[in-house]
């Protein structure tokens, strides 16, 4: 089943609810897709070609409905590269998201803080990111179209918004470059004292890849990290899925509310 048919589909289960924007959850903050509205929800086990959950933390479910008064497409998990050595892993799902007619997706992910000032508990909105895996989505496509600019790929008026609706509610929201390891391993001590380096704030193992397909398919970007961790040897013990899932859930009520913000300011 192609984009077109899954979104046929979707729209037949909906009964044609619009959708404007498509918000993908990381990993432990799949709880915001019970605050939408008027919610339809698909498995993605009934959707081909979706991904099956097969990490802890995540909710594959598609959630269709209204949150804060925007038509949204809630993903409420993700696949990774590490998974099946896919870097394109979530192309359908973008695809058909496209064919839902929705002209912007918002990205989170739980990641790992570069800083000290920047403590778990917080929120980092995405303005740039680093390639560290050496992967890409677009890779073996073929054609001009493949070639896509990545200037401003984080998109400059949505980052305002997001910038408007943190300060609206008396939020901190932190900035910086995001990077992409591949994962499931996490980094060492070495890789995290490079990427401060290189002037990166934030690690994860997700999200740029959706970055550059949903670049590729033509749809704005805006992105966030929940910091659940420190990068390794900073902290007095190393990092572990199971502290992401449990920060993550510690911060899941900030989270809903910044992005409860931001979607006000659209």
């Amino acid at each position: 089943m192609n984009s077109q048919d899954l979104a046929a589909y979707i729209n037949d289960r909906t009964g044609h609810k619009p959708v404007d924007l498509g918000l993908v959850l990381g990993s432990g903050l799949s709880g915001l897709s019970g605050a939408v509205q008027g919610a339809t929800i698909i498995p993605y086990s009934d959707l081909d070609g979706f991904p099956q959950a097969s990490v802890s933390g995540h909710n594959a479910n598609l959630v269709i409905g209204t949150l804060e008064g925007v038509n949204v497409a809630v993903f409420g998990g993700r696949a990774h590269y590490y998974e099946k050595g896919q870097a394109d892993a979530m192309c359908v799902p973008l695809e058909t998201l496209k064919e839902l007619g929705a002209k912007t997706v918002c990205l989170t992910n739980s990641a790992g803080s570069l800083h000290k000032n920047m403590p778990p508990g917080s929120q980092m909105l995405i303005t740039d990111h680093i390639n560290l895996s050496g992967a890409n989505p677009l890779i073996g496509r073929g054609g001009d179209a493949s070639f896509v600019n990545m200037v401003d790929a984080y998109d400059l008026e949505l980052c305002a918004f997001a910038r408007a609706g943190a300060k609206s509610i008396d939020q901190k929201l932190y900035e910086g470059v995001y990077s992409w390891y591949s994962g499931p391993s996490f980094e060492t001590p070495a890789e995290i004292r490079m990427a401060k380096l290189l002037g990166i704030d934030a690690v994860g193992m997700s999200t740029i890849p959706e970055v550059i397909l949903a670049r590729y398919l033509g749809l704005k970007v805006i992105g966030f990290s929940n910091i659940t961790n420190y990068g390794a040897g900073m902290a007095d013990h190393g990092p572990s899925h199971t502290e992401t899932k449990e920060e993550a859930a510690k911060a899941a009520v900030h989270f809903e509310a910044l992005m409860r913000s931001f979607l006000r300011q659209l």
